[in-house]
């Protein structure tokens, strides 16, 4: 068995997408870091930027592996809020409406050797051109609360999506591809392999 693994994320959507694959972290530990972009930072820079400082911000567990990660919605160069308010939900909505955008998703894994893993995915979302009556539902469905560019895909959103382009679970918060590969490289093992190869 190998050392415990971290998640430094408060997302339940993370935790939900690492069940699927078999994954269950011994703890989850969110991070508390500053997310602002830095001045001329560019969308995928900062969604790599903030998962390495999530991963690296968790003194104490030295011993452990531990997995953060960001993610990042934008339109073209324009990196769009984590929206908080009914306001950044209508702002986001009509940035997407009829248009593509990207969802940039960082994932750092820091193990226990001290050494820190790092990949940045990328995921191409055409959404269809929404109706004023299309945005104000979804408004009022409050779905948009907390989540990176005012929507989640996995609700309501998902009737909006004409086309994705490339890993569909780094759009709910994590690549279960790219995660899987980081965690085999660094030599985790979970229990379902232990259980496996015990077997």
């Amino acid at each position: 068995m190998s050392a415990p693994l971290i998640l430094a994320s408060a997302s339940p959507r993370r935790l939900d997408l690492l069940a699927q694959i078999g994954i269950v972290p011994a703890s989850v530990i969110p991070t508390d870091i500053d997310e602002t972009p830095r001045k001329g930072e560019l969308p995928a820079a900062l969604a790599l930027r903030l998962a390495r400082e999530k991963a690296l911000a968790l003194a104490g567990h030295e011993e452990s592996y531990v997995l953060a990660a960001d993610t990042v919605v934008a339109v073209g160069r324009r990196i769009l809020p984590k929206a908080e308010t009914p306001t950044d939900a209508a702002h986001c909505l009509d940035l997407l409406s009829g248009r593509s955008h990207a969802v940039f998703g960082g994932i750092a894994l820091r193990c226990p050797n001290g050494k820190l893993l790092s990949r940045l995915v990328t995921t191409k979302v055409k959404f269809k051109r929404l109706s004023a009556r299309e945005k104000e539902a979804y408004i009022q469905s409050g779905e948009w609360n907390g989540k990176a560019g005012g929507y989640a895909i996995q609700g309501i959103a998902g009737a909006y999506v004409i086309a994705v382009q490339g890993s569909y679970s780094n759009i709910v918060g994590l690549s279960l591809y790219d995660i899987a590969l980081m965690l085999e490289g660094a030599g985790f093992v979970h229990k379902t392999e232990a259980a496996a190869e015990a077997g």
